[in-house]
């Protein structure tokens, strides 16, 4: 990448883990602090933590679509500004109603295929993987330090304190992107945005809503799960709610590093099927022994440190599930679909990880994510094993679009297993197994003309 390149990927990783990290801050303290709030109960607890994933869920799809007609730049900022409005009303509640509307407008606030669409604007072709990957990354990451960091900024300022440093952190996102190169025009991709004529295929494809349905379960025990882990660890586990950072620590650094051997294996084994159903299995009996065991301070940490194996190993493993298994030229769409499914996930789960804490206590919570684990398992049970494919875009001149037998003879060649010719965006879309097809001998050939 050149600097501006690099500029770009690097401030639109910023905005991106500024505004996760808002986001996730309040999972590991919610169920601990918000309690002290006005009307607080259980059932709002759960809804306050997952109440952005609902507006989330609604608008990030229809806010794309729009920034291809306005443009990104005011979708951005207008979602920056929306987002710290509502950790300002948050930041300034007594009451859990209060911030549960600010949750509500903070996932309202919904920039994801806004940055996206502008990444692909700002990035050539072929650097285009890597800036996608340092977004993917500050994500990751924003997880990571929010778990960490949300506990001992709550600690120091309180939950108003945790919620006006979001604030300011998405103004610091708006200040990012206002310093950011200008895009020379806006580009039309489908493995950057959610493209209208790819998105009938993708609903009714049925290894792409395995995935999706993966995605929604997986936020939705997560959600669940933090609805009460937090209280389990203060009671029966005696660790005070100021001390909790520890145990995130420990357990997201052990499951990060337990994770990398099954991706390792699943990618080079090209057995990522195995993995998807190991991970899951894994996480069933995580939220078993949560139910049956959970009843000590060490039972809870070893449990954690599992659930976050499983965890980071799903979050890594499913977005590169879903670039394999969506057609060529559909990335973007079904991106834009696992993406909305994670969010509304979040949604019922706190919701639904509330409103069963309320009704029965923890072991009704453990049970219920359970249940919800073993669905899963038999949904992704019969799950083809992905095609081990690349994505590749290439541009075309006016001459090869006209050529109607180049999409047939590029299917013949061995390694291309799928071909899309976007005219309205003179390119063509592959997806080709790099084992078996050399990617620089596939450019040249469509350069030069020369695909037999």
């Amino acid at each position: 990448m050149n600097a501006t390149e690099a500029r770009a990927a690097g401030g639109l990783a910023l905005v991106f883990a500024f505004r996760m990290l808002g986001m996730f801050m309040v999972l590991p303290v919610l169920a601990t602090y918000g309690l002290e709030l006005d009307d607080a109960t259980p059932a709002l607890i759960g809804l306050a933590i997952g109440a952005y994933g609902l507006t989330q869920a609604i608008l990030q799809i229809p806010l794309g679509i729009i920034s291809d007609r306005i443009g990104r730049l005011p979708v951005i900022y207008l979602g920056l500004l929306v987002f710290a409005a509502g950790a300002a009303l948050a930041a300034s509640s007594d009451s859990i109603w209060g911030v549960i509307a600010g949750r509500v407008i903070q996932g309202a606030g919904a920039i994801s295929a806004a940055v996206m669409a502008l990444l692909s604007d700002l990035t050539r072709e072929q650097h285009r993987t890597k800036a996608m990957a340092m977004i993917g990354m500050s994500i990751g990451l924003s997880f990571a330090v929010a778990m960490i960091i949300g506990p001992l900024l709550t600690h120091a300022f309180g939950l108003s304190g945790l919620f006006w440093v979001t604030t300011i952190m998405a103004l610091l996102g708006m200040l990012i992107v206002a310093a950011m190169p200008k895009a020379s025009s806006q580009r039309q991709h489908r493995e950057s945005v959610v493209a209208r004529q790819a998105l009938v295929a993708t609903l009714r494809h049925a290894d792409l809503l395995r995935l999706d349905f993966s995605i929604l379960v997986l936020h939705a025990v997560l959600m669940a799960s933090f609805v009460v882990l937090p209280l389990a660890l203060v009671e029966p586990g005696g660790l005070p709610k100021e001390h909790h950072w520890w145990v995130y620590l420990g357990a997201l650094l052990i499951g990060f590093c337990g994770m990398i051997p099954f991706i390792v294996y699943g990618e080079k084994k090209r057995q990522m099927r195995r993995v998807l159903l190991g991970a899951v299995g894994l996480l069933l009996f995580c939220e078993v022994f949560f139910w049956l065991l959970g009843n000590s301070l060490w039972a809870l940490v070893l449990g954690m440190v599992l659930f976050f194996t499983a965890f980071n190993l799903l979050e890594a493993s499913l977005p590169s599930l879903i670039s394999k298994v969506a057609p060529a030229g559909g990335k973007g769409t079904a991106m834009g679909v696992y993406s909305t499914s994670q969010f509304l996930g979040a949604a019922l789960g706190g919701i639904f990880g509330g409103w069963l804490f309320q009704q029965g206590g923890a072991t009704w919570v453990f049970a219920g994510c359970a249940v919800l684990c073993a669905l899963w398992l038999m949904v992704v049970i019969g799950m083809n094993e992905p095609p081990y494919v690349t994505s590749l875009r290439l541009p075309l001149a006016k001459a090869a679009l006209q050529d109607k037998g180049l999409a047939e003879r590029l299917l013949a060649l061995p390694g291309v297993t799928d071909v899309v010719v976007a005219s309205e965006e003179e390119a063509i879309y592959l997806k080709i197994d790099t084992l078996v097809i050399d990617r620089n001998e596939l450019e040249r050939l469509v350069s030069t003309g020369a695909v037999a």
